[in-house]
């Protein structure tokens, strides 16, 4: 059973019940789920995940007001509950925490985003990065009466302007073109095989970058962007020449090859999503060409990887 499923449990049986005795007039305000960091937010634990955090368990999000009438006495009540539950101890990295326990919806949107809430300008749609907007909606939330937090989950989900999303995926497609459709094969011609391997690196990380976007979401940190992007609904038939150009020897594999096929297969979606008309299988021309789409002429005139 995932960590998440076990989390909703705990929440139910033990959590709930403790909460509609003890604090019976403030639960309609508590947004209660999993969300944030952790391969358990993802849905991506297995039996190796334990093995650092403690991944059963819940947040509860409040007002920042809220927080201040009644955030002590609520995490007194949740540490014991949960002590109660899982007395064995087990290690955490100080990088790789559970996030579980009261927490202020401003507090985890500040944390993950560096804001409060969700963006209100289009520089900050940019600016944030797309691994933190995934660890801002993974997840599940179980309960929000209040329905703040789901509100400015959705608005993350459902909200990046158009025209920023067409920047990103421009920024990408230009990396792709540069990393592995031109300096991949340079590089090889110098002798720089480190470089090279470099270049391969960064075309495949953009690529899995772009495969979310293009897909309407948001590609995970390097950990978890394998398992994830095999779940998208379009190009995670792309995911397994991805994983080969990173770990099939270099010469029991075509990697030239394999790179003009996974770039065809963007510049595929590219043209059935509008976002480019040109011709010809460069990445690069078609990232160009989607600039042209952008309506906001400050994003418009921004340098192509500048995203």
């Amino acid at each position: 059973m995932k960590a998440i499923e076990k989390s909703r449990l705990w929440y139910e049986n033990i959590l709930l019940p403790e909460l509609e005795k003890h604090f019976p007039a403030e639960l309609k305000y508590m947004a209660i789920g999993v969300a944030g960091r952790g391969s358990e937010c993802f849905g991506f634990d297995d039996e190796v995940s334990g093995d650092h955090d403690k991944l059963t368990g819940v947040s509860i999000w409040l007002t920042d007001e809220d927080e201040r009438k009644y955030g002590l006495p609520l995490n007194r009540l949740y540490r014991k509950l949960h002590r109660d539950s899982f007395p064995e101890n087990t290690q955490q990295s100080a990088l790789g925490f559970a996030e579980h326990g009261p927490d202020t919806i401003s507090g985890f949107f500040r944390r993950h985003l560096g804001i409060p809430g969700a963006p209100e300008s289009w520089q900050q749609w940019l600016n944030i990065p797309e691994y933190a907007l995934a660890e801002a909606v993974n997840g599940e939330v179980f309960s929000d009466d209040l329905g703040e937090f789901t509100r400015i989950r959705e608005k993350l989900l459902y909200g990046m302007p158009e025209d920023v999303r067409r920047k990103k995926i421009a920024g990408h497609a230009v990396m792709m073109a540069q990393s592995g459709q031109y300096n991949f094969a340079r590089c090889l011609k110098h002798g720089e095989t480190a470089a090279a391997e470099l270049a391969l690196a960064e075309f495949v990380r953009h690529a899995v970058s772009l495969a979310f976007l293009l897909n309407f979401r948001y590609a995970p940190y390097y950990k978890w962007m394998f398992r994830g992007m095999r779940q998208l609904p379009q190009l995670s038939d792309i995911t397994e020449k991805l994983e080969n150009l990173l770990t099939v020897p270099a010469g029991e594999y075509d990697r030239d090859a394999a790179i003009e096929e996974i770039a065809a297969g963007f510049i595929r979606i590219l043209r059935e999503q509008g976002l480019s008309n040109a011709s010809g299988n460069d990445l690069e021309i078609h990232a160009f060409a989607m600039l042209e789409g952008i309506g906001n002429q400050q994003l418009r005139s921004m340098h192509i990887m500048e995203f």
